[in-house]
């Protein structure tokens, strides 16, 4: 006699993780990937700056900030000062 058939499933596949941005669009000159975040961890500070108009942004960060926060607070700071 043969042996009946599991009923189990194969378990679901994993989605493929892409890590988020670090390069974005200038809210000055309009320049696609031209603004890069960086972020000092130690110092709890972060800077956005574009590297067609010279532009750039400071503010500070806590442990959890990533680039795309830093970035969203300089598009919101550009839309409070107008």
């Amino acid at each position: 006699m043969g042996r009946r058939k599991s009923n189990r499933k194969p378990p679901p596949k994993r989605k493929a993780i892409e890590p988020l941005d670090e390069q974005f669009n200038c809210p000055f000159c309009n320049h696609e990937k031209s603004c890069e975040v960086r972020i000092v961890r130690g110092k709890f500070s972060a800077r956005v700056e574009c590297r067609v108009c010279l532009e750039f942004f400071q503010t500070t960060t806590n442990v959890l900030s990533e680039p795309i926060d830093v970035y969203n607070e300089w598009v919101d700071a550009c839309e409070n000062a107008n």
